[in-house]
């Protein structure tokens, strides 16, 4: 993946959490369990993440990529709480969007720098896993796009960018193993693909045997 991509998908993500209101912190998001605020700490994790993952080089070979990453994405319920609990605790002790807000923009515009100068093959280490600088990129522009539409799930603000959300659809379509519904658009294949939308009848028609294998990672 070309950090084009990247810097689409942290540059509409960083514009929107810099615009928003103080009182929009408290807000619901897409994310079940997770208020604005909160969802914005998660987000400077995963960017701080990827600052790391690009200044630690790894030996061969990659075990993980832009697709298979995601396979190990299913917490359970009590994961889920757990996270949301101690993100929830640290998001607390920012003194809010004012200040968490630019802390994520700058983290962001760094990593899009670093992934810049990263050659696409160069290998990294992230999580355990060591991964080519350009399927990273990828899992952060993934990361970034869904949880946008989380954000703007309760707000009127603007969702993100197309690139980011056809990159989201080409990773479902690489764990599904085949294409989704051609009817759903790239943002509902992101919610639908990621359980935060339920499948209807039809998409479970549509999609057959695959279905029970919703949501493809979470």
């Amino acid at each position: 993946m070309s950090p084009e991509l990247l810097r689409s998908a942290y540059g509409a993500l960083s514009a929107l959490v810099t615009d928003l209101m103080p009182e929009e912190g408290d807000r619901p998001s897409g994310c079940a369990g997770w208020a604005v605020l909160d969802l914005t700490q998660h987000l400077l994790d995963d960017a701080r993440r990827g600052l790391v993952a690009l200044a630690t080089p790894a030996g061969g070979p990659p075990t993980t990529d832009a697709v298979a990453y995601w396979r190990s994405w299913q917490p359970s319920p009590e994961d889920d709480d757990s996270t949301a609990w101690r993100t929830r605790v640290r998001a607390s002790a920012t003194g809010g969007m004012p200040n968490l807000a630019p802390l994520y923009a700058e983290t962001a515009a760094a990593v899009c720098v670093a992934a810049g100068r990263a050659d696409p093959g160069e290998l990294v280490a992230t999580q355990g896993w060591v991964v080519r600088a350009g399927d990273l990129a990828s899992t952060l522009a993934v990361e970034a796009t869904v949880h946008h539409l989380d954000l703007v799930a309760y707000l009127d603000r603007p969702g993100p960018p197309a690139d980011g959300l056809a990159e989201v659809r080409r990773v479902l379509e690489g764990l599904l193993g085949g294409p989704l519904p051609a009817g759903w658009d790239d943002a509902t294949a992101a919610r639908r693909g990621t359980g935060r939308e339920p499948l209807s009848g039809a998409d479970r028609a549509a999609l057959g045997e695959w279905a029970a294998r919703f949501p493809l990672f979470a």
